[in-house]
């Protein structure tokens, strides 16, 4: 065997080590939410202004994903992931050390940085294994999205309920800097593409059109749809997104490549990747919600936040174990077959809530088969969006797909806030949620995974016969020393 060549063994280390990287970034996302409740004690300040904590991580990772991608098609993947590691080191030690709130925002938006280790990891694989490691390597790290974001909830919730909160974020930066160590030591160095340029105005104006548009998105229940503040930051998003457009069409060396995103297979992939992040949120604000409200309205099954995250755990779990799963289905049929099947299954998981809402064992059976449909479907888009790009484009178009999911999933986060609030019940002078509330944004969620479903049918894929135009590169990753 040459000795250039990835051997099994390293190919599962590199694995685990960015799948791990992965997780960890995503965990960021969703490990403050046990804490909303008490961020204006810890922070003294109005719990509007303690939304921001969510928020600007939300912002800065849409800004930073696209950008890191293209960086790492420039300079190296490996490098990449190593830069991405150390905002979320430094992040997490100010969120730690926080005791007011522009500290704590500031934290935040560093561990935000981090995100990009998720498309940079699945953008790696295809230079560092071997064919036979590549689909199964993929679909794990793709997941990693969605895993971290689900065991986020119930590992911070048990740490909280049992320690300090500071703990939460010290353990966050130990384990990035483990992870920065393990990259080091693993992951072997990949090419980076010599006399190409970044592409600074291309990043300011996708930054202009994302922060502008999840500003929008993200705030506009507190200040109002129809607000002058919120109907200008969407028109100001639209018109920068325009103006982008322009700009990345012209330039040579632009940030996306919008003519290799507009090849239908990716197209398509990208439009099927907005309507499942929509559909993955719902259940992910709905559950907790429901396993958390009290006996006596009828149908809130009264779990205390630790429980509520115990409840929540084999989610995380479950697009684990699937992962691998997944792999194996797009080899023997391709993974459009796997993303048309992740988000059919995914609906399933949404329309079974219509009777399986009486217990708590029931909620955790929904929400896993959800994140089983959303891991098979995680898994396959890398895929699908890697056999149409060549390699020196892997990093951007793999950070792109990503931020894909990431505004639709923002707009659910909008769209089903909308929806429980203006559909509520009096409890005890205070308003929650109704049941009607919480059935409805259950079939949304079940709707707009149906609506995936058919999206990604429409992918087209190779006919038998025909050469894979830029597929080569997959199917081949390039010889990397690993001494």
């Amino acid at each position: 065997m040459d000795s250039s060549t990835p051997t099994v063994k390293t190919g599962g280390a590199i694995i685990a080590v960015l799948a791990l990287g992965g997780i960890t970034a995503s965990i960021t996302q969703s490990m403050v939410v046990p804490l909303i409740a008490d961020l204006p004690h810890i922070l003294g300040t109005s719990s509007s202004n303690t939304a921001w904590v969510i928020t600007a991580t939300l912002l800065t990772s849409s800004v930073c994903v696209p950008v890191s991608g293209r960086l790492g098609d420039l300079y190296g993947k490996r490098r990449m992931l190593l830069v991405c590691t150390i905002p979320l080191i430094v992040g997490s030690v100010i969120c730690a050390l926080a005791t007011s709130l522009i500290p704590m925002i500031v934290g935040r938006c560093l561990q935000g940085m981090g995100m990009g280790m998720v498309s940079l990891g699945v953008s790696a694989l295809r230079e560092l294994l071997p064919p036979e490691r590549l689909g199964s390597g993929i679909a794990l790290i793709s997941s990693s999205l969605g895993i971290g974001a689900a065991l986020g909830l119930p590992v911070s919730a048990t740490v909280i309920g049992n320690a300090n909160w500071r703990v939460l974020f010290w353990a966050t930066a130990a384990l990035a800097a483990v992870i920065a160590v393990l990259i080091w030591r693993i992951v072997p160095p990949t090419p980076g593409r010599p006399g190409g340029r970044f592409d600074y105005v291309g990043a300011m104006g996708l930054s202009t059109v994302l922060v502008c548009l999840l500003l929008a998105v993200s705030k506009g229940a507190d200040w109002g749809w129809g607000s002058g503040l919120t109907l200008g930051l969407i028109a100001t998003s639209l018109v920068a997104m325009v103006v982008w457009g322009w700009w990345e069409l012209r330039t040579d060396q632009p940030l996306v490549d919008l003519r290799i995103t507009a090849r239908p297979t990716v197209l398509m992939t990208n439009v099927a990747s907005i309507v499942l992040g929509l559909a993955m949120y719902a259940q992910s604000l709905i559950l907790p919600q429901l396993l958390q409200l009290p006996k006596e309205t009828g149908y809130g099954l009264g779990q205390s936040m630790l429980h509520m995250g115990l409840w929540m755990a084999p989610a995380g779990l479950m697009m684990m174990i699937t992962s691998p799963l997944g792999a194996r289905l797009s080899a023997a049929r391709g993974p459009k077959v796997t993303l048309v099947a992740g988000a059919l299954i995914m609906s399933l998981g949404y329309g079974s809530s219509t009777f399986l809402f009486g217990h708590p064992w029931t909620v955790t059976l929904v929400s896993c088969i959800c994140m089983t449909g959303l891991g098979l479907a995680y898994g396959a888009m890398p895929a699908l969006i890697m056999g149409a790009v060549p390699v020196s484009e892997t990093g951007s178009a793999n950070s792109f797909n990503t931020l894909m999911r990431a505004v639709g999933s923002s707009v659910c986060a909008a769209m089903i806030g909308v929806v429980l609030s203006q559909m509520t019940t009096d409890f005890g002078g205070r308003a929650i949620p109704s049941e009607a509330g919480i059935h409805t944004g259950m079939m949304i969620g079940c709707g707009l995974a149906f609506a995936a479903a058919i999206i990604a049918t429409m992918i087209p894929v190779r006919r038998a016969g025909r050469p894979a135009e830029p597929r080569g590169a997959l199917t081949e990753p390039a010889k990397v020393s690993v001494s």
